[in-house]
């Protein structure tokens, strides 16, 4: 069986993208946290209020996560410019385990995150 080798700059490479893709989804929270605040100047309806009581405490949840996700693709930067620094350009098998579970974790984070937002969605639908 023949074992793949994988570079720091292939990890740094994935790490960039899923920046990106934090600080859209960082965005975005902003501008759906924007669109729940018009909603409250809007009813008075205190189920409806409950809902988006609920959506309020998402965006704050999505947003922890978010931070979350930024500091682990910082640590694990550290740790590969360190590797570099010493002249290692390949990972041992234990940080790119590291990377493949993270790697995981944005994939399952990116589904929760685009359910949240339909949902969302769904709710603005009914009541803008």
């Amino acid at each position: 069986m023949k074992k793949e080798v994988i570079f720091n700059s292939d990890l740094h490479f994935e790490h960039k993208q899923w920046r990106r893709e934090l600080l859209f989804w960082e965005d975005e929270l902003k501008s759906l946290q924007k669109r729940s605040s018009e909603l409250v100047m809007r009813w008075t309806d205190k189920e409806m209020l409950a809902q988006l009581e609920r959506f309020q405490n998402q965006f704050i949840i999505q947003g922890n996560v978010i931070d979350e996700l930024q500091e682990l693709i910082n640590l694990h930067e550290t740790n590969i410019a360190n590797h570099t620094k010493k002249g290692e350009d390949v990972l041992n098998q234990e940080l790119v385990k590291k990377h493949l579970e993270f790697r995981n974790q944005m994939d399952t984070q990116r589904i929760l995150y685009n359910d949240f937002k339909k949902e969302f969605f769904r709710f603005l639908s009914e009541y803008m």
